[in-house]
This record gives structure tokens, C-alpha cells and sequence, in this order.
């Protein structure tokens, strides 16, 4: 081959035919030959051989391509990283002496976070997003530039950006030699990409938060000032958001927890560590006596563990290797090193061992309501959603290979029937394959994932890879459910594991009367009863539906004279299973209605002087419907009848 046809590349396009371009041609160069005047002023980004990249990138070898447009997978990300940039140039030109940290594209937006003399405030933010608004304007070009980690440190420390110095140390200590930069402007920043082609592409965003946050998420590091915001291609979109942004801030757990008195954080018990109140801790009993009654109905058999074990045994399980930063320092009893259990699986793989087993005993179906403790960084924790001890519905299939299949099958109808009782019938599902920290076999990791996928592909779900997202033991199918503001949220997952059995030694008879390794599939449906019930809270806005609210019905009495016949409604009620309570305070009607509906109960029974003699009640909805007059036992019906159609769903 000349040297000529050496710097002739191959390229591919999206319909599977190919052309032909110089080595070094920047993609944008090489569309503009393919696609039509207007529709390139559109193309943001490519997509060679399937990762995103500037759209000035320069082909340097055979590939596949594929230009990208507003709203194509992954561009909104790619836009939301971009605005970070402006926002960071905005805050440099107006705050002097600002230092850059880190400012990625997150779920819903991005962040940057800054060292600066002084918190940021609210009337920061509209300057900001004023001198944001005039670089947008300027439709700066947006450039990357590949240079060495040397010349990187002379730039950075030129600008006297401490932080930046230090990610380059790391990237040095990983090996790194060359780094890339983006420029626009003036403003310039340490950034893998890819970015937009010029400011002006960002045509809807806004500022939405500020917030403290340590250096590296350490606390031991400096605290710097993190600015939250948003990006969209178009203003509609963003107006959406903000809406529903508005709509999340009125249904947060935490303003809920108080106003429906339904959980507590406290100081003085320590942060993370979650107070139980009388109605939120009913709500918890139901949550947590319906999932029992199914894993009953499935052919487990219930468990309870300890809340410590030796250290060792985290030794064994490989948390410690794993997961040390997690976990709570060692206590020392008798001369030997304790451990607050992070996990509950090794305690199960303890019982299983607590005696031979033969291959007719399998599969052994094993749940528990665990509670767990992990370390969290003060600035992660937030309400219910992240804290320091929570209680994990967790559960563990002991299972012959043959078993596999089926029994993932199984556990995939039970989280999706579940899920949907309480309400979440949209979801995602993603496949999470082998990490780059791992243990066991390739040979095993590949058995496992294929055994996932099969039964995902054999209930006909649809499914995402999430490449290196397994867990440290095992491959995993994650369901990600969609609320009332369609955000997604972690609940069940599915692990399958045949390293822990190998590492504990964990065995049965087979059929030949030989041992063999049983599989092990690590299951939680909600994740963890804390999260799932501040998930809960949002989506229904503290409304829980019948069967789970704390109390599904107050009698409300007109005057004292009613007292008596009250008392006997609430009485009646309770005998047949039905959260009740009387309000007989001495207030007028109008007040007891509003504040009941304002505690969310979903049926208020008024009471007067006619309700008295025809020993009736008058049910009113919370969304203030009267029902009229009824018996009680016929109010009781309907209680009943409305609980049962959800269970049948």
C-alpha cells in the first residue's frame, strides 16, 4: 500500500453504506458532503463507532459515524455540560479570585462547584445568569485542544487553579500523559468532553440552587460552593421542568414528614438515623406485612440476623476489600473485632451452611427485613432517601443451575406486581455487566449475565445495557420506576452470584452424591423500606391511597351530643381492621373538615344529630365529594371493597 492510500480512510455510514476521506478530516467537514446545508447547521455532535465526540473531531482512522441532532440520545447531557462551562465563565468574569473545581452534567442538570471567598447567593445567581445570557449571545466557539500533562500544569497553575492542579496530579498517578482543554473566549478548562460547537447553541436554561459541598466529597477537604442548574434545546421544555421543579418542592418527603407527622430527623440521635413517628411507622407495618404475606404466598420462608458479626466475616464476604469506606469502624468485645453489618447475605450463607444440603432441598427461597448500617458523608445525606442506617427487604435464592432461569423469572414477576400494588406501573429496566474491580471467573460473570438476560428476554421485557455497573460479585438487573413527575428511581434489584458461595465454601448433594456450588441470587424489591417510603411520600404528595393511609377515616361530631354514637363508629371501625379515630374536640365543623383534609385522611364521617338517631354516617372524600348518608356497615364495605380492587390489579 503507497503512503497515499494509507491516509485514505474508510467510513461508514448509518445506512450501512461507506465513503471515503483524508486522515485528519474533521467530522463536520466530512458531513458537510453527506447532509443538506440546513441539516448540518442543525448536526451538534457525531457519534463515531458509537461514543459521542465534538463534531470538529478529526477522523483518524476506519470508522463508523453518525451525526447527531437536538433531542438525540445523549445530546441533551452533552448540552447540559456545555452550559456548565458558560456558567463557569460567567461566575469567573463577575467573582475575581473564583477557583474552578468540577461541573458535570447530572440527572435533570448540571452543577459546578467553585472556591470562593463566600457563599453565593440568590441575588449572585441573577447575575450570573444575566452575564450567562450575554456569552450565549456571542455564539463563542467552543474549541478542544490535546496537550500534555506538563504543558496542562504550566496553563493551570498560570491561572492559579489549585483544583485543576490537582486532578491533573491524579490523572498523572493513573498514567495519564496527554489531557484535553476547551477554550471559549477567554475562559478555558481542563474537560474530557465532548461540548456543543459554540455558546449559541444553548437556548433555554436556568440557575436553580446553591449548596455547600466538600472538595473530593471529603470532609476533611476544603468546602466549596456548588451552583446548580438547567439546560434545554427549547423553552417549552424548560418551562415544564421548572413546573415540575415547583411541583417536587411541594410534595418533598421532608416538609411532609413534619406536616403529616410521619418521621423525624433529630440532632441530637445523630444525622442519617430515622425517627419513626406513630402514622409513619403504620404506614411502615402495612409496607412491610404485604410483602411478607407475598413472599409467603412464593415459597419463602422468613429469616432474622443480628445487626453484628466478627470482622472476619466481612473478610470472607469481601466487603471489607470492597466497601470499607461504607463501613463503620471495628468494636472491640472480649478481645475480638466486631463489625455493625453492612450487608446481609453472609448471615444467610451462615444458615445455609448450618447443615448439609441435598439438591431436592433447592431452591431455598430466604427473605428478611435487615436492618444495615453504612457510613455516608454528612453532605450526601438527604431525609429519607440517603441515611445511615436503613432496613433492606432483602432476600436470597440458593438454586441448582438448572434452577437459574426460572427462579429470576420469578423474582422479576413478584418486584413488577409489587411495584405495582403500590401504584408504579411505568419503569426502566437495565442489565448492569462486569465492573472493573471484580471477583471470580470471566467464565461464571458470563453465566450469570446470560442467565439475566434470558429471562428478562424471555418475559419479553425491554431492557438497557449498563456496561461495568454490576456489583463487585456479580452481574444485576436494575428496575428504575417512573413517579407521578416521571423521575426514576433505584427500587429492585437482581444479582446473581457464584462467588460468595465459592468464597464461604457453600455446597450440596447432588444427584451423583457428589458436592457441587449452588448459585446464589441477591434480591431487594424495594431497596430499602426508608427510600421506598420517602418515594412513596413524593409520589402521592403525602395522599396515601386507602389501604396505606394511617388513617382512613376520622368521625367528625357536630356538637358534644354526638360524642357517644361516635365513639361506637370509631369502635365498630377498629373491630374490623379499620384505622379510625374520632376528632371531638370542640371546634366547629367548617375548621375539623379543612384540617382533616389537610392531614390527608381519605374519608371524613360526619356525625350530627340526624346521623345520631338513624345511627348513619355521612362520608365526605378529601377531594370533597359527599357520599350522602350510609350505615356503617355499609360504610365498612366500601372501606373494604376500594383496599381489595388494589390487590387485584
Amino acid at each position: 500500500m503507497s503512503e497515499d492510500e494509507s491516509d485514505i480512510l474508510t467510513i461508514s455510514l448509518p445506512d450501512g453504506t461507506e465513503r471515503q476521506a483524508a486522515r485528519g478530516t474533521p467530522a463536520s467537514e466530512f458531513l458537510s458532503g453527506i447532509l443538506a446545508k440546513d441539516r448540518l447547521k442543525q448536526a451538534i455532535l457525531v457519534r463515531v463507532d458509537g461514543e459521542l465526540r465534538d463534531i470538529s473531531t478529526p477522523l483518524n482512522q476506519d470508522c463508523e459515524i453518525e451525526a447527531v441532532f437536538p433531542g438525540d440520545r445523549g445530546s441533551l447531557s452533552v448540552l447540559r455540560h456545555s452550559t456548565a462551562h458558560v456558567m463557569a465563565q460567567a461566575v469567573k468574569g463577575l467573582f475575581a479570585g473564583t477557583q474552578l473545581a468540577i461541573g458535570p452534567a447530572i440527572t435533570d442538570g448540571f452543577y459546578y462547584d467553585f472556591g470562593y471567598e463566600r457563599p453565593f447567593t440568590p441575588e449572585d445567581l441573577e447575575k450570573i445568569e444575566a452575564r450567562m445570557r450575554e456569552i450565549v449571545k456571542s455564539c463563542l466557539e467552543i474549541r478542544r485542544e490535546e496537550i500534555s500533562i506538563e504543558d496542562a500544569r504550566e496553563l493551570f497553575e498560570g491561572l492559579g487553579e489549585r483544583f485543576k492542579l490537582e486532578i491533573l496530579d491524579d490523572l498523572e498517578r493513573q498514567g495519564e500523559e496527554r489531557v484535553s482543554i476547551y477554550r471559549q473566549g477567554e475562559f478555558v478548562d481542563l474537560c474530557r468532553g465532548p461540548h456543543l460547537p459554540h455558546t449559541g447553541y444553548i437556548k433555554a436554561f436556568k440557575l436553580t440552587g446553591l449548596a455547600g459541598a466538600y472538595w473530593k466529597g471529603d470532609e476533611t477537604q476544603p468546602m466549596l460552593q456548588r451552583i446548580y442548574g438547567t439546560a434545554f434545546f427549547d423553552k417549552k421544555s424548560l418551562k415544564d421542568y421548572l413546573n415540575r421543579l415547583e411541583e417536587a418542592k411541594k410534595r418533598d418527603h421532608r416538609r411532609l414528614g413534619r406536616e403529616l407527622d410521619l418521621f423525624s430527623l433529630q440532632p441530637e440521635i445523630g444525622p442519617g438515623l430515622i425517627l419513626w413517628h406513630p402514622n409513619g411507622a403504620i404506614v411502615r407495618r402495612i409496607i412491610e406485612d404485604f410483602w411478607v404475606s407475598e413472599h409467603l404466598k412464593r415459597g419463602y420462608d422468613l429469616l432474622y440476623t443480628p445487626h453484628i458479626a466478627r470482622r472476619d466475616l466481612w473478610k470472607t464476604s469481601g466487603h471489607l476489600d470492597f466497601y470499607r469506606e461504607n463501613m463503620y469502624l471495628p468494636m472491640e468485645i472480649d478481645g475480638v473485632s466486631y463489625q455493625l453489618r453492612p450487608m446481609n447475605c453472609p448471615f444467610h450463607i451462615a444458615i445455609y451452611n448450618s447443615r448439609r444440603r441435598s439438591y431436592r432441598e433447592l431452591p431455598l427461597r430466604w427473605c428478611e427485613l435487615g436492618t444495615v448500617y453504612r457510613y455516608e458523608r454528612t453532605g450526601t445525606l438527604h431525609g429519607l432517601m440517603r441515611v445511615r442506617g436503613f432496613t433492606q427487604d432483602d432476600g436470597h435464592v440458593f438454586c441448582r443451575p438448572d434452577q437459574l432461569t426460572h427462579e429470576i423469572h420469578d423474582i422479576l414477576d413478584l418486584a413488577l406486581h409489587i411495584l405495582r400494588v403500590f401504584g408504579f406501573e411505568r419503569y426502566e429496566i437495565y442489565l448492569s455487566t462486569r465492573p472493573d474491580r471484580y471477583v471470580g471467573s470471566d467464565e461464571n460473570w458470563e453465566r450469570a449475565t446470560n442467565a439475566l438476560r434470558q429471562a428478562l428476554e424471555v418475559r419479553g421485557l425491554d431492557y438497557v445495557i449498563d456496561p461495568g455497573e454490576g456489583v463487585f460479585y456479580g452481574p444485576k438487573i436494575d428496575i428504575k420506576i417512573k413517579d407521578c413527575l416521571d423521575r426514576s428511581w433505584q427500587c429492585s434489584t437482581i444479582q446473581v452470584d457464584f462467588n460468595l458461595p465459592e468464597k464461604f465454601d457453600i455446597c450440596y448433594i447432588g444427584k451423583d452424591s457428589q458436592l457441587h456450588t449452588p448459585i446464589m441470587v441477591h434480591r431487594a424489591l424495594f431497596g430499602s423500606i426508608e427510600r421506598f417510603f420517602g418515594i412513596l411520600i413524593e409520589h402521592y404528595a403525602g395522599a396515601f391511597p386507602l389501604w396505606l393511609a394511617p388513617v382512613q377515616a376520622t368521625v367528625l361530631t357536630v356538637t358534644e351530643r354526638q360524642d357517644e354514637w361516635a365513639g361506637s363508629v370509631v369502635h365498630r371501625l377498629r373491630a374490623e381492621g379499620i384505622r379510625a379515630k374520632a376528632d371531638l374536640r370542640n371546634e366547629k365543623l367548617g375548621k375539623k373538615v379543612r384540617e382533616a383534609q389537610l392531614d390527608k385522611v381519605p374519608y371524613m364521617l360526619v356525625v350530627g344529630d340526624q346521623e345520631m338517631a338513624d345511627m348513619t354516617v355521612s362520608p365526605r372524600t378529601r377531594k370533597g365529594q359527599n357520599l350522602g348518608a350510609m350505615s356503617v356497615d355499609d360504610f365498612i364495605e366500601l372501606i373494604q371493597r376500594e383496599c381489595q380492587e388494589v390487590f387485584n390489579r
